[in-house]
């Protein structure tokens, strides 16, 4: 990279508090760090969310999932039960408490680091942060209404061709799905702690996942482009 975007030069410029932090901004900006990385937040949703190294920074995509659970469950005086399996910086369950406000939510995830993250971004929302393996037996937490999830889904051989903001920025344990990239998949449909299930999946995974969820009893509903036009959101039922 040898020049930056007028758009990330002023989110630059907005973030920095002198010249000389400006300066150094541009320069990790050159190198190809994210802007999201490099001033510590960045916008999903309806809000700005505590980034880092340590979490993967929310992308306009994801959003897809926070329109198909409001498209399902229009009334947002439910006291719905939300259960976000690999929660990283809690955007997605921290989004959709912020339009159920009398929801409450249970964020999972392996990265002690990561949730760190989530609790910064709680503020007042009913959510509690947790650390556990969405591989592992979950059953312990209870019933939701809803489970929701954008788990890692890269194959491991892809993870060097992806962008170099994403491979030497973002967390690899939010980037890795195993050697077909299915691994967080196989174990989130042998999850059944709700009726009513959401997934961020990549592009043209969707042949594969719903033939993955149906043989462990799930029931393809539905799926949701995103603005590129690639199918990103799956729904299931038990």
């Amino acid at each position: 990279m040898d020049k930056i975007s007028l758009f990330d030069k002023k989110l630059l410029q907005e973030a920095a508090v002198s010249d000389e932090q400006l300066n150094s901004f541009i320069s990790r900006r050159l190198v190809g760090e994210p802007v999201a990385k490099i001033i510590g937040k960045k916008g999903f949703w309806k809000d700005d969310f505590i980034v880092s190294k340590d979490v993967l920074d929310p992308r306009p995509d994801s959003e897809t999932l926070i329109e198909a659970v409001m498209e399902k469950f229009p009334d947002k005086n439910q006291t719905l039960r939300i259960l976000d399996l690999g929660t990283g910086s809690g955007c997605l369950l921290l989004s959709l408490l912020g339009e159920y406000k009398n929801a409450t939510g249970v964020g999972i995830d392996i990265s002690e680091k990561a949730l760190t993250i989530a609790k910064k971004n709680k503020g007042d929302k009913a959510a509690e942060f947790i650390r556990r393996d969405m591989r592992q037996d979950l059953s312990d937490l209870g019933q939701f209404d809803i489970m929701i999830s954008n788990p890692p889904y890269i194959s491991s051989n892809e993870i060097q061709t992806l962008e170099r903001d994403v491979k030497d920025y973002d967390p690899l344990l939010a980037l890795d799905g195993g050697a077909d990239g299915l691994d967080f998949y196989r174990a989130l449909a042998k999850q059944h702690l709700a009726p009513a299930l959401f997934i961020e999946i990549g592009k043209n995974q969707e042949t594969q996942i719903i033939p993955l969820f149906e043989q462990q009893g799930w029931h393809f509903v539905q799926s949701w482009k995103d603005l590129g036009g690639i199918t990103r959101v799956l729904e299931f039922k038990n």
